[in-house]
């Protein structure tokens, strides 16, 4: 069997392995805290009598363990069943949720990762000079602040002092291209500062430990620019390292937006997610981590795939 195609289908078993361990943790979270969802619904003022008609009409008199293998052998059919708190099927709920948040994710990558490459490439031609400093500063900085406080400092600046884009984001069909990219300028602004500093940094570290290597002091001695070098040379060796820290960064654009949906009350996954925490929709919150842990495995699939491919070393092991 072809090396690249027994690791996929190793890291696709070991994928399997982790989905159902991270569905069972988060099972077995949510069944531990105090309350359940019936008590979510009918308030504190609920009567034993209500909330235990409530429970029965939702199944959570039954055993945890019963409830979690019919949701797992649901998972497996393609059937993510119903929320409890507004019986509306998850997988319609997930659809809509999940396509606002790919078209989030996708224009903040498209925005930062040639952004990063670029900064990166002109952070080692200029390396320790003033244009270096700067981005490298400028990125520190970035990626120092936690991101809520990116979030209000931009709504501050740029939705209140001036109104040049909305605080809260709301989009649908029936708005053009463009009206959907002006909503959602700010939110993916922040996470463009967000990822930018991380892929920016690596690129830089992996091209300069590159830049030790014999073959680019040769390059250097034949004459090359500094730029020719770098990305003739040193920049296509240094691609493993920067695959993965992209593909890392991309699957926090679609898992670890929740801080920021939040703080936009954007309708994404993520919103839908704390919602259904606040509401202990164990249900929802099971569908939302294991779909976010999918995302999680698959990208880092493709990321040790594409490093292998981008590494003879790597294709044609000894």
């Amino acid at each position: 069997m072809h090396p690249i195609l027994l690791l996929v289908l190793q890291r696709l078993g070991l994928g399997v392995l982790l989905l159902l361990a991270a569905s069972a943790l988060i099972f077995g979270l949510t069944e531990i805290l105090p309350g359940d969802a019936a008590q979510a619904v009918l308030g504190q003022s609920a009567t034993p009598e209500s909330l235990a008609n409530l429970r029965e009409e939702m199944g959570l008199n039954r055993p945890a363990l019963t409830r979690y293998v019919e949701w797992l052998g649901g998972i497996v059919t393609g059937d993510m069943g119903n929320a409890l708190t507004n019986k509306l099927p998850i997988a319609d709920q997930i659809a809509r949720r999940m396509s606002a948040t790919l078209f989030l994710a996708f224009w903040a990558a498209l925005i930062s990762v040639p952004l990063a490459i670029l900064l990166g490439l002109i952070a080692v031609r200029y390396q320790n000079r003033w244009p270096d400093k700067a981005i490298s500063g400028i990125t520190l900085a970035s990626i120092s602040l936690p991101e809520f406080m990116i979030s209000y400092i931009l709504i501050f600046l740029f939705a209140v002092q001036l109104p040049w884009a909305p605080s809260f984001v709301s989009i649908n069909d029936s708005m053009s291209l463009l009206q959907k990219l002006h909503a959602i300028s700010l939110p993916v602004a922040v996470l463009t500062l967000v990822v930018l500093a991380h892929m920016m940094r690596m690129t830089r570290a992996a091209i300069l430990n590159v830049m030790q290597s014999a073959y680019v002091e040769t390059a250097e001695l034949k004459g090359l620019s500094t730029f020719a070098v770098i990305y003739r040379h040193a920049f296509p060796n240094a691609v493993a390292p920067i695959v993965n820290v992209v593909m890392i960064n991309m699957a926090y654009l679609v898992v670890g937006v929740v801080v920021v949906e939040v703080v936009f009350a954007y309708p994404g996954m993520g919103q839908y997610l704390v919602d259904a925490v606040v509401k202990r929709d164990v249900p929802v919150v099971l569908a939302c981590g294991v779909i976010f842990a999918a995302v999680y495995i698959i990208l880092n699939i493709v990321a040790d795939v594409v490093s292998i491919l981008a590494n003879p070393r790597l294709r044609h092991p000894k």
